[in-house]
């Protein structure tokens, strides 16, 4: 299956990270529901403080757009990062390619 994956970098003010990590906690809810939703990860930079850079896995960007954004899930979702929208630095739709492996250090506990 050919996945699309979604990147949406923000900038978060240090005395909002908590509030956003949050609403991030609530909106994953409706990401976990929703079918078109493969997975999710929210990322928080440790050079740059005020950076965070969310990747979403869809089925399609088609089912991203037409399917979650006009389905049941996304208004909750909508609801929960609404604050942050007008911090959103990129949010861009990519495909991924066949270069994919595990590192050394995988399956080490």
């Amino acid at each position: 299956m050919t996945t699309t994956v979604e990147y949406i970098r923000y900038r978060i003010a240090s005395q909002d990270q908590q509030a956003f990590e949050e609403a991030y906690a609530r909106a994953a809810e409706a990401l976990a529901a929703s079918p078109e939703c493969i997975d999710y990860e929210l990322a928080h930079n440790t050079e740059d403080t005020e950076r965070y850079i969310l990747r979403i896995r869809w089925t399609s960007v088609d089912a991203h757009l037409n399917g979650f954004r006009k389905g049941e899930h996304f208004p909750a979702f909508f609801q929960a990062i609404r604050p942050y929208v007008t911090n959103i630095e990129e949010m861009q739709h990519y495909t991924a390619t066949d270069v994919v492996g595990p590192g050394k250090a995988a399956g080490q506990s």
